[in-house]
């Protein structure tokens, strides 16, 4: 089993993160804010469908208006509890200020919170370094306040494309810039006695996700604090590359133990990007949102059609969420490839198979074409059926 490395606590409106809660799952939504209709009913459809924190992009003071107005129309429609994130990107106090009476967290990006053009390849000197870091400590003052006040938390969210040009000019574009830039504004936040934090390391390549994300946890063991880390990939296109190079950064972190909320970013609706959220959680055992079913490709052993039977028993017992079962194609590989399944349905000769319940065979010599109901018959037994729709025992 993976280990998760335990993170602090921290509240998002009615969902908690970190320590040893379950790794949340995220979406954002794309409508424009003011139209509120239409937010909402975005809103509800990715919660409806899976998604337990909904992100809003906030770009100004207008939209934190609108924001009050998308929580009194979800509230209206009896969804007043879904937690919803703000995403705050330019010169963002002042829309942090106003929004955290709306919203359950606040996303703001270190290396836009205080933006400033300048001549990228003049050098800082050490006044501006220090002047840029007051100014910055200071804006953030009023944001610590403001969340407070609201109980409203914050995301430190560093996106590698956007990093200051000051933290460029001191660490590079760099792992270690990104990680800089994030414990730079925790220190700030923890010198005001505020913890409410998540952390976001996020790239759009995949090796540099993955060696900000460890070297943050590295810094944290230097710390008193370790605070829950949301994993993504940023701009990862869409189509089967997008999802394949999400996993590839999420699932890796995650194996390490680093993760306690994800979003794969797709341009695609949204509403796409949460079943390769959960599938990612149940392919590495960490949560299971449907049943597992494990299968053996095709080959010369095999005495059944897998393509075909393959789909009929998934269709037959995909609603039985919890269990693991093995679709396998012949006896001689089947029974121990199997071995950590619930149930197991292996194909023993032409027209004949076995039912196995974990490495028992229960039944063998079942005719083919009764293998799926002697199956549900098995489960039956075990007290381990419910009907599709109903709610399990």
């Amino acid at each position: 089993m993976i280990q998760r490395k335990l993170t602090r606590e921290v509240r998002i409106g009615s969902r908690t993160i970190g320590g040893q809660h379950p790794v949340a799952v995220q979406s954002m939504i794309v409508e424009d804010t003011a139209d509120i209709a239409g937010c909402v009913k975005s809103i509800i459809d990715l919660y409806e469908n899976g998604c337990e924190i909904v992100r809003v992009t906030t770009p100004n003071i207008k939209d934190a208006a609108h924001l009050g107005q998308i929580r009194k129309g979800l509230s209206k429609q009896g969804f007043g509890d879904i937690p919803l994130v703000a995403d705050i990107h330019h010169n963002g106090w002042k829309i942090a200020e106003a929004v955290t009476p709306f919203v359950d967290k606040i996303r703001i990006n270190p290396g836009l919170f205080v933006f400033k053009r300048r001549d990228a390849q003049k050098e800082f000197t050490d006044s501006e370094i220090q002047d840029e870091q007051s100014k910055i400590a200071e804006q953030m003052h009023r944001v610590i306040v403001a969340c407070k006040t609201n109980g409203t938390a914050m995301r430190i969210g560093v996106n590698h494309g956007s990093l200051s040009e000051r933290m460029l000019f001191v660490h590079g574009d760099t792992p270690e810039g990104m990680v800089e830039s994030a414990l730079e504004f925790i220190d700030i936040c923890e010198a005001e006695n505020f913890y409410e934090l998540v952390v976001s390391l996020k790239a759009s390549r995949v090796p540099i996700m993955i060696a900000a994300n460890r070297l943050l946890f590295e810094r944290y063991a230097e710390r008193f604090n370790a605070y829950p880390v949301h994993l993504g990939v940023t701009e990862a296109g869409d189509g089967s590359y997008a999802r394949v190079k999400s996993t590839a950064g999420i699932a890796t972190l995650l194996a390490d133990g680093i993760g306690d909320t994800i979003r794969v970013s797709l341009a695609e609706d949204p509403i796409e990007e949460l079943p390769v959220c959960y599938d990612i959680l149940q392919a590495l055992g960490i949560r299971k949102s449907k049943v597992e079913f494990i299968a053996c490709p095709s080959c010369g052993r095999t005495k059944f059609s897998l393509t075909e039977v393959v789909p009929r028993v998934r269709e037959a017992t995909e609603h039985l969420v919890g269990l693991d079962i093995a679709i396998m194609g012949c006896i001689v590989n089947g029974p121990g490839e199997m071995a950590d399944a619930d149930y197991g349905y292996v194909g023993q000769g032409l027209g004949r198979v076995s039912l196995y319940r974990g490495r028992e065979e229960i039944q063998k010599n079942v005719p083919e074409e009764q293998g799926i109901e002697e199956l549900i018959s098995l489960i039956k037994r075990d007290g381990r059926w419910f009907e599709p729709g109903e709610k399990p025992s």
